[in-house]
């Protein structure tokens, strides 16, 4: 199992909350590794959410849904 994080887009506040603005897969999913998943924004800046590995993905966190940064927001087994 691989955990899928909000990547740190703001290096002023590492723990700054951000939104999960889009998913690119559905629960259940599968995945390869390094495959797009979704985008995150925090203030204004956005980034992409890539999966650490191959597998089924399990979604934690729904779209428009807030996380901070560093936060686990998927699973891949």
């Amino acid at each position: 199992m691989a955990d899928v994080l909000f990547p740190k887009l703001s290096e002023e506040d590492p723990t700054a909350e951000g939104v999960l603005a889009t998913w690119f897969v559905s629960d259940g999913d599968q995945v390869a590794s390094g495959q797009l998943l979704g985008e995150v924004m925090v203030e204004k800046v956005s980034g992409e959410v890539v999966a650490p590995a191959a597998g089924h993905v399990r979604l934690l966190v729904a779209e428009e849904q807030t996380a901070r940064q560093g936060d686990v927001i998927a699973r891949v087994d």
